[in-house]
């Protein structure tokens, strides 16, 4: 029987969980063309590579292009040399997009909201050029989780980031193929592979409440060993017998 080192076991772990996601969620259809948003850190340089891993096998059979945005009035360096080497290594396109944003267009919402709001119209338009008909974000489980907590707390909301969005109004789709991913592995993914990190100094980066609700999780991990399973199917485990009525006047 084979021996594995516990660095193959970890990328088998990723790659099994990688693949469950986007079977099972349907991410990827035959005749596809993906365009994967590579910022330059850990996840989405996963990403690239777990995507570009994938599309060499037989079926589906689809292509990936990746695409950097730089954002030109936020101090956020990265090494294009270094992203367009790894991605052509791959065998994966490479295309480089510079856009801004202007905090002064709309002071009710956050500088981190603006930037991604302008991030994500950047790739929609890249993804148009290029003949693109879905968008891959590097979002792992962690991620979604979080995003589910936080909405919860500041929305009210009982929501977060699903692994496909169909977006018919830009007839484009936005999947995350690293959903059912941890980031524990990810961290593990770019030390095995040596991922070069990126120089990062957004001077917004204090005001988010992510990294708040990463200590969340992990609290809620340290209660519960399956919090972050049991979090996952609650949503898809909605009795709604046993919850409030949809009286929006109850409160």
């Amino acid at each position: 029987m084979a021996q594995f080192t516990e660095d193959e076991k970890i990328m088998r772990r990723l790659e099994q969980r990688f693949n469950k996601g986007v079977v099972k969620y349907r991410l990827i259809e035959d005749g596809d063309k993906i365009l994967i948003a590579l910022s330059g850190g850990k996840d989405s340089l996963a990403l690239l590579e777990l995507l570009a891993r994938r599309s060499r096998i037989l079926k589906p059979k689809f292509a990936v292009i990746a695409v950097h945005v730089g954002m030109t009035n936020i101090p956020y360096q990265s090494d294009l040399e270094y992203l367009k080497g790894y991605s052509e290594d791959l065998g994966v396109p490479f295309v480089h997009y510079e856009t801004f944003f202007d905090l002064s267009t709309d002071t009710r919402k956050s500088p981190c909201f603006l930037c991604s709001w302008n991030r994500r119209k950047a790739l929609f338009t890249v993804a148009k050029e290029q003949g693109c008909n879905k968008i891959a974000l590097g979002h792992h489980m962690d991620d979604i989780l979080e995003t589910l907590l936080m909405n919860i707390t500041f929305q009210g909301a009982f929501s977060t980031m699903p692994p496909k969005l169909v977006m018919r109004k830009f007839e484009m789709t936005i999947i995350r193929p690293m959903c059912l991913v941890h980031e524990a592995d990810l961290i593990e993914m770019a030390r095995i592979l040596g991922f070069r990190k990126q120089i990062k100094n957004c001077p917004y980066e204090s005001l988010s409440n992510r990294s708040n609700m990463k200590d969340v999780l992990y609290s809620l991990e340290k209660m519960n060993p399956e919090a972050r399973y049991s979090l996952w199917r609650s949503m898809t485990n909605i009795q709604e017998e046993l919850l409030p009525g949809m009286n929006k006047h109850d409160l």
